[in-house]
């Protein structure tokens, strides 16, 4: 989903804010590039013009530096209504489900971690599957999760993080949950100070949080805290 204002980061068009150099709509395909994900439907809106303008030439092949070998990428218009509105504009254009959606701001996301994401929605048998990450997770690390992004229906101690796996456009049929506190699922740079945390991650700051590689530690069913890996909340 790359439609987002970016009122909040203050840098123009949220795909394009750059984090540690690089714009975090290129960091997401980088994520896409490196995961078994073979189609990349890029969402954009009339928020997001210049994006728009990037993505065309990343499809096309051009830009002045090499990227990753991309999976196949095509540039769906939206009408920059919100998220979810956005999501089924772009889901109508042609995705079939099921379909994972991820929001560009996730800058410390990798191919392993969409990877586990996939595996988790194969373990889980259900047609879709939200991905959450433990409010407390995020206080912990610093970045910011803003109680408007959770959903009514989960318990208050978790918010969605911005990674999911979306069953028919209609909403019918079951969706699992899956809970981490993996960094790389926790951390949206949705403010400056987001920001700064996701590029002393990534810089590898002895005082910042470690970076995890590798796959992602689900929380057992029905915890929020520390939790072990495995389980899954229906």
């Amino acid at each position: 989903m790359c439609g987002g204002r970016g009122t909040r980061l203050g840098d123009g068009e949220k795909p394009l804010a750059a984090v540690a150099g690089r714009p975090m709509v290129d960091r997401a395909l980088d994520a896409l590039a490196a995961s078994r994900v073979e189609t990349a439907y890029a969402a954009v809106s009339p928020h997001t013009p210049r994006t728009r303008e990037r993505l065309v030439e990343r499809q096309s092949g051009g830009g002045t530096e090499p990227e990753p070998e991309p999976p196949e990428l095509a540039v769906v218009d939206t009408p920059g209504d919100g998220y979810v509105a956005d999501l089924q504009a772009a889901l109508a254009e042609g995705p079939t489900a099921p379909t994972l959606a991820l929001a560009v701001d996730l800058p410390l996301l990798d191919g392993a971690t969409v990877d586990a994401v996939l595996d988790a929605h194969a373990a889980a048998a259900a047609d879709a599957l939200s991905v959450r990450v433990p409010a407390a997770r995020k206080r912990e690390l610093g970045a910011s999760a803003d109680a408007a992004t959770r959903y009514e229906e989960t318990p208050a101690d978790r918010v969605p993080a911005g990674v999911n796996v979306v069953g028919a456009l209609d909403g019918a049929g079951d969706e699992a949950a899956r809970v981490t506190r993996d960094a790389r699922l926790a951390v949206n740079v949705n403010r400056p100070g987001d920001r700064r945390l996701a590029e002393r991650i990534l810089a590898g700051d002895p005082d910042a949080p470690a970076l995890p590689s590798g796959g992602v530690g689900w929380l057992d069913a029905g915890d929020a805290g520390e939790g072990s890996a495995g389980g899954e909340s229906r």
